[in-house]
């Protein structure tokens, strides 16, 4: 047996390894946030991206194209090799690339779905709580969008805008992580900017907003959304490279950052981020106090909301559908659920929130 195929055959021996290790884990989120999270892999994913960071465009979108490329290749060629001979050899390479890429995900990145929640971090109670609750959330979150939205810019067509567009978003979202990281000090850190995805346009037809790439530490951000929705987009992905790895969590952090972010365009794409979610969640639980609630938006959070459904409905379809049904899959073995209480964990953590100011 040659060094290569050693090599090759000890890589494959370690991805089983490290899947025990990452069951093992999750039993001990403590250890997890202290030594990895907050320890070593911090250090990791600030390092990658500050590399990363300097280039002007996207290195994940570039090695996602690779890959890709590199694995179709890799599939074509073995079976080619089935007819022809050689079929192991080849398999064990694709086995060992696959191995490789498990491997360096979970070094760089997936431990910290293992780390302690962040509900726990913010010293917030996660508790099962009432329709009235739920009420009264989305009423003081729709109070704030309505003040906030008088205070941002809007089109000729009546929707909010950001006149500097992403660029500009991008320069001035590290504002609301620092002024969170006073409180958080978990959130804090010296990391590379987000990043534009060239193909913006065809991922939206995925309906993916997003999406950070352990492998380059780099948050990537679907550029084709709506304006207030931009920056609360790249704020999750943000709390991605923070090492927060639960989609909810990254959710509820967006919020936060973006709440106590000094400018007002950011604190309102924040809060109607909340309020989304809020509503769908009351929408689902009391369709009547949902009906009633929504009179209360003001002209233009009206407008942006209608705007906001308009777009989006022109990317619906069997992409979208696939898309989210892998989305899931990935997300189910990774151990994320909804919130374990009645309205998802995104609200139930605004719920937290709201109960204990």
């Amino acid at each position: 047996m040659d060094n290569k195929l050693k090599s090759k055959i000890i890589i494959i021996s370690l991805a089983p390894i490290i899947f025990i290790l990452n069951i093992i884990t999750k039993s001990y989120p403590e250890f997890i946030e202290k030594y990895y999270s907050t320890g070593i892999d911090k250090a990791l994913r600030q390092g990658l991206s500050k590399i990363t960071g300097v280039f002007p465009f996207s290195a994940a979108e570039f090695l996602v194209i690779t890959l890709v490329i590199i694995l179709v290749i890799s599939f074509i060629v073995l079976l080619i090799k089935i007819l022809k001979g050689g079929f192991i050899k080849q398999l064990i390479n694709i086995l060992a690339l696959a191995s490789s890429l498990y491997i360096i995900f979970m070094i760089f990145w997936g431990f910290n779905y293992n780390r302690v929640s962040f509900d726990k971090i913010a010293n917030l109670k996660i508790e099962k709580s009432s329709k009235e609750d739920l009420y009264k959330l989305c009423e003081n979150l729709i109070a704030r969008a309505n003040t906030l939205r008088s205070k941002v810019y809007e089109n000729p067509k009546g929707v909010m805008t950001i006149q500097g567009g992403y660029k500009d978003v991008f320069k001035r979202e590290a504002f609301g992580y620092e002024s969170a990281s006073k409180i958080y000090p978990e959130l804090g850190g010296n990391y590379g900017p987000p990043k534009r995805i060239l193909l913006s346009e065809k991922m939206s037809y995925t309906g993916i907003t997003g999406i950070y790439m352990p492998y380059t530490g780099e948050p990537n951000v679907n550029i084709n959304v709506t304006d207030f929705m931009l920056p609360a987009t790249a704020a999750h992905e943000m709390a991605h490279q923070r090492g927060f790895a639960r989609e909810d969590e990254a959710n509820y952090i967006a919020y936060v950052t973006c709440s106590m972010h000094p400018d007002y365009d950011f604190q309102y794409s924040g809060v109607m981020l909340a309020v989304i979610y809020s509503m769908n969640a009351l929408a689902d639980n009391d369709i009547e106090s949902y009906k009633q609630l929504v009179k209360t938006y003001s002209e233009g959070v009206r407008r942006d909301l209608i705007y906001d459904s308009e777009f989006w409905q022109r990317y619906k379809g069997k992409t979208e559908k696939i898309t989210n049904q892998v989305n899931n899959t990935y997300l189910k073995s990774n151990g994320q659920k909804d919130g374990v209480q009645s309205y998802g964990r995104m609200v139930d953590l605004l719920l937290a929130e709201y109960k204990k100011k």
